[in-house]
């Protein structure tokens, strides 16, 4: 018997590693030589490690937040610097940004890989452990960007709430939000899992003071230190949020570029922060009765509903929501229309940016607002579903 399971862990472990070698190939097909033609908006090969590498003082092995600009999270900076030193000792003083986005996907797909053990350790049944190994976001987003560390953190978090061990589980959500922001998301949950769980009101107090105080400090170990050095430098991932006008398939981006409604940055902002308050509350509320004990599952219909209300919505933040979907969507067959959402979305808008250079294929603002609907109506199904219906078996087995 243990020899069959090991030998179904090997099997998941090669899908898995084919599956982002495939990731890999399709970002490096089209490096050697540099982007031309537009090549990275038509084969959907564009990726931010390259422009990072010269953009950001990686390849002179700058500091980030010290020596050079960085508008991601202090871990996900640290993770980027660490990636540019390892491509450096790898390939020497006349390494390229072609190593440096080699090394980004090996490091994701490690994250891959420990999302995968974590899945496996804690009971997953076969089809979704399936589904994360041959995991089509992997493929488009494996060195895209750099997600899969906040997402291992995030499923980490979740796996321990799972549990009950709600004190490092905030600790862990709040490290996934040092490195990437939407782990934060969950912080909320564990702490209404903590005031409203087993136990007098004297023992739920101190417990939910106990998550908060473990958060601030997970948070507060890693953030501090380049607050009070670099604090201008540090804070450029919150102002860039703020002032940035959105990507081209956000539902604020579709209504502006159809015609509909045009709200400037500000009110984008305002009406965005409010529309994902109002629903999560109602999520929560709506959700409260069926996952009375298991509050911590409602992550997934909050990342869901954060995303589709967000006036930014970058490809890649699929690939936030798909692990947390592996894990608590109740039917996968929903999960099976946003992949499906997802790739038609992500092609219609790099196609649109191919149109502009003059490339072909290229798509309309039309074709973003149609791929871009199907999936959003594909992620309000993903809602309904995990507010209304009960997790996976698997899920609720004791851990």
């Amino acid at each position: 018997m243990r020899r069959a399971i090991d030998r179904q862990l090997i099997w998941l472990a090669l899908v898995l590693a084919i599956t982002c070698t495939l990731g890999w190939l399709f970002k490096a097909h089209c490096t050697p030589g540099g982007w031309t033609d537009g090549e990275q908006y038509t084969t959907g090969c564009y990726n931010d490690a390259l422009p990072f590498w010269r953009m950001r003082g990686v390849d002179k092995g700058q500091l980030p937040y010290l020596e050079a600009r960085m508008e991601y999270p202090v871990l996900t900076g640290a993770q980027i610097w660490v990636e540019g030193v390892v491509t450096h000792a790898l390939f020497g003083s006349k390494a390229h940004d072609f190593q440096f986005l080699a090394v980004v996907s090996a490091v994701n797909a490690l994250f891959a890989g420990l999302i995968l053990w974590l899945f496996w350790q804690a009971g997953m049944d076969r089809p979704r452990l399936w589904a994360w190994a041959a995991a089509p976001p992997l493929i488009l987003y494996l060195g895209h960007n750099w997600d899969l560390g906040a997402g291992a953190l995030a499923v980490g978090a979740m796996l321990l709430a799972r549990s009950g061990r709600l004190v490092p589980a905030a600790a862990t959500a709040a490290l996934g939000a040092a490195a990437k922001l939407f782990p934060v998301l969950m912080l909320p949950l564990i702490g209404l899992g903590a005031v409203f769980g087993e136990g007098d009101w004297k023992r739920r107090l101190r417990r939910a003071a106990a998550c908060t105080a473990a958060a601030l400090a997970a948070w507060g170990v890693v953030n501090l230190p380049i607050a009070l050095i670099a604090p201008a430098n540090w804070s450029e991932f919150y102002l860039f949020s703020q002032e940035r006008p959105g990507t081209m398939a956000s539902i604020w981006a579709i209504a502006g570029n159809m015609g509909w409604w045009g709200p400037s940055i500000a009110e984008r902002n305002f009406y965005a922060a409010a529309l994902f308050v109002a629903g999560a509350a109602l999520i929560v509320a709506l959700g409260w009765r069926q996952h009375r004990t298991h509050l911590w599952v409602l992550f997934t219909p909050v990342l869901a509903w954060f995303m589709l209300t967000n006036k930014v919505y970058s490809p890649q933040f699929d690939l936030w929501l798909y692990p947390a979907l592996v894990m608590t969507a109740p039917r996968l067959w929903p999960v099976a229309l946003f992949v499906a959402g997802d790739i038609a979305a992500y092609f219609a808008e790099f196609w649109f940016f191919a149109g502009m250079e003059n490339a072909w294929p290229y798509a309309t603002t039309t074709d973003i607002a149609m791929c871009a609907g199907f999936r959003a109506a594909a992620i309000l199904l993903i809602i309904v579903d995990a507010v209304r219906r009960d997790p996976p078996k698997w899920l609720l087995r004791k851990a």
